[in-house]
């Protein structure tokens, strides 16, 4: 049974779409594998390898869908490959986005900075654009 959520807390996880076009693109790659199949035992074993790679990518998206959760005591955050970490508030020292253009894009990373840590989040991520979790943490963060 799943307890009632507070409306002081605030989740984001991985879009619902991602993981099935990560296992959707293990099939294609094993299916386009055996198409092309040329009886070199190479190229099927890293097609597997590809394959494998990918739907562990999206067992952990989702065994772990909920990559950072905030509430008024401090931010939960994803760690390992389904862990969480709970991070109070006392311990971040810095919420951060961090931006970057490269070969005409524009990316954009949240920063989670806890001293000894650094915790990473993209868009894919979050299910939401960095830049917007960041003041939504910046505003849950007691003063």
């Amino acid at each position: 049974m799943r307890p009632d959520p507070s409306p002081t807390v605030h989740q984001w996880r991985v879009p619902a779409t991602l993981p099935a076009l990560k296992l959707a693109g293990a099939v294609a790659l094993l299916a386009l594998a055996l198409l092309l199949d040329e009886g070199d035992p190479v190229q099927l074993g890293l097609a597997v390898v590809a394959a494998a790679a990918l739907a562990g990518w999206a067992a952990r998206d989702l065994v772990a869908p909920v990559r950072l959760a905030v509430d008024p005591e401090g931010v939960t955050v994803v760690q390992g490959f389904a862990g969480r970490r709970r991070l109070p508030w006392s311990a971040v020292e810095r919420v951060t986005v961090d931006r970057r253009a490269r070969l005409g894009l524009t990316s954009e990373v949240l920063e989670i900075d806890a001293g000894e840590s650094l915790h990473l989040f993209g868009r894919l991520d979050l299910g939401a654009e960095p830049a917007d979790v960041a003041e939504a943490l910046h505003e849950a963060r007691p003063r």
